[in-house]
């Protein structure tokens, strides 16, 4: 799904002046209506002989964009345009400049004559005088008919972002006039909704959002009535729908040229100016993270029911690098969801934190490999950790605590526990569950936190999804819920830290809860 503005930002628009040219150069209204008469009475004389000669080698010439070779991800027709040419053609302009493939149409028909007209045109501001809409530019964008060369906006105009005493263009006009309601037309919402509680997000960011909390609330519904879990293909349909933002912030996590990460946090932050607070898409879309919550509650396994958290990670389609998260409290839960192959995490058990990540990557072989597809891991964030590289499309989640936690406002608090999160007391003790990580720069973050038995713990803890599922489920109150039917608890494996290690260190298997000593 396209997703809207970086975060912390909004959203930039190249604003130029409102072109006055095009109609001067096309001619009067009634010179046009005259030349599209003389230009059909042209076309209408072309057989379709000759047309089919024009056409030798065209396909070769002017392809498909590369995801029109995917079937429709919502399995619908032709005239529901993928969200990849809402992304493109919503950022056109009058002055963008384009090419049309000569006589793409059959003749016979008002499309052909229609098309002879306006594919005459070099710019979308000749192109809409010409005859041509929005809708057309969508259809023959996703047949190969136009190649657009630029310039482009860096993101979609958007009505209520628009600067004070600029003239919007005719074609910033059409293009939001219809994809406003394309858009709802599409996703089956009211058009006053697509602006009614917006936040600092795109229209189509928007969009999106609102059919995730659609399906979030439908879901939340079915598990309450047929007193069920909130199922990992339940997590995954909110996921697919959301409208990720572009975050340019999340530097550490980055490959080498890349500029921005698909990527959200849900739950509790603090911002660049040092505010601790909720998030604005944690107050619009509530029923979001009470999915997203529930999933982990209704599984937690008795060993981490006490797992408690303020935030929420949401990724989408990156490899991390290796990195250390700086600015968490105690250890995170992480889970991958999607059509992928690849994409376990590495995770640096051994690090101490005075080691170059760069000489910690060299020793990758000997790093735990978690399959976070088939599983749940508990992990310190603040320990080296990457991602593999995966191919598909791969979402994860992580689930944890912000390091200044014990500064949130009563009100966020109780807000947060409304939505099924289970924020830490001020003082918890965040490390009853795994040990801290290794190294003086850990020791010092928790000086203060009474820590009993740490030495004693595991550095992390990996459960199967199904293992999970397959247990007794946990209520509220942590207690394990009647099972109607002996069920199988998870086994438990020991393993030796890979710093034990001389040969490299096999992949966890998933089939198994995974308990490391």
């Amino acid at each position: 799904s396209f997703c809207g503005v970086a975060i912390g930002q909004r959203p930039r628009c190249t604003m130029s002046p409102k072109r006055q040219s095009t109609a001067d150069e096309m001619g009067s209204t009634e010179t046009k209506r005259h030349r599209v008469v003389d230009t059909s009475e042209v076309a209408a004389t072309m057989t379709t002989d000759e047309w089919r000669t024009l056409q030798v080698g065209m396909k070769e010439l002017w392809p498909q964009p590369d995801y029109m070779r995917v079937p429709h991800p919502g399995n619908k027709g032709h005239t529901s345009y993928r969200d990849e040419t809402f992304e493109l053609v919503t950022r056109w302009m009058d002055e963008t400049r384009i090419s049309y493939r000569p006589h793409a149409k059959a003749p016979g028909s008002k499309s052909h004559v229609r098309y002879e007209e306006y594919s005459r045109a070099t710019t979308v501001g000749e192109a809409l005088v010409l005859g041509s809409w929005p809708a057309d530019w969508c259809w023959d964008f996703e047949r190969g008919y136009i190649k657009a060369e630029g310039p482009f906006r860096d993101e979609p105009l958007d009505p209520s972002l628009v600067p004070e005493g600029y003239e919007l263009t005719d074609v910033d006009n059409a293009v939001m006039q219809w994809y406003r309601r394309e858009l709802a037309k599409k996703y089956g919402l009211e058009l006053k909704e697509l602006t009614e509680g917006k936040g600092n997000e795109s229209i189509i960011m928007r969009v999106h959002r609102l059919v995730a909390t659609r399906e979030a609330r439908r879901i939340l519904a079915e598990c309450n009535n047929e007193n069920r879990r909130v199922s990992d293909a339940d997590f995954e349909l909110v996921l697919s729908h959301w409208g990720f933002a572009r975050n340019v912030t999340r530097q550490n996590v980055m490959q080498k040229d890349v500029k921005w990460v698909w990527s959200d946090t849900l739950g509790l932050l603090r911002d660049r100016t040092g505010d601790i607070h909720l998030t604005e898409a944690t107050h619009g879309y509530p029923q979001v993270v009470e999915v997203l919550s529930r999933w982990l509650t209704d599984r937690l396994p008795p060993e981490a029911r006490d797992f408690s958290w303020t935030s929420f990670n949401l990724n989408k389609n990156y490899a991390a690098k290796i990195h250390r998260d700086g600015n968490n409290f105690g250890p995170s839960m992480i889970a991958a969801f999607g059509d992928f192959t690849g994409g376990a995490l590495k995770y640096f058990t051994f690090d101490d934190g005075k080691v170059d990540l760069d000489e910690l990557e060299a020793k990758k072989d000997q790093a735990h490999e978690l399959d976070l597809k088939n599983g749940l891991a508990l992990f310190n964030g603040n320990t080296a950790h990457s991602v593999n590289d995966f191919q598909g499309t791969r979402f994860s989640v992580v689930f944890f605590t912000l390091g200044c936690h014990a500064k949130m406002k009563q009100a966020d608090r109780e807000k947060l526990q409304s939505m099924g999160v289970k924020p830490p007391k001020a003082d918890e003790d965040p490390f009853k569950i795994i040990s801290a990580p290794l190294g003086e720069r850990a020791s010092r973050r928790y000086s203060n936190v009474p820590t009993p038995l740490r030495t004693q713990l595991p550095p992390f803890r990996f459960w199967d999804k199904e293992s999970l599922v397959a247990a007794p489920r946990q209520t509220q109150s942590g207690e394990a819920a009647h099972a109607t039917s002996p069920a199988t608890s998870p086994t438990v494996v020991k393993a030796v830290p890979p710093k034990f290690f001389k040969t490299p260190v096999p992949r966890m298997p998933a089939s198994q809860v995974i308990e490391v000593l």
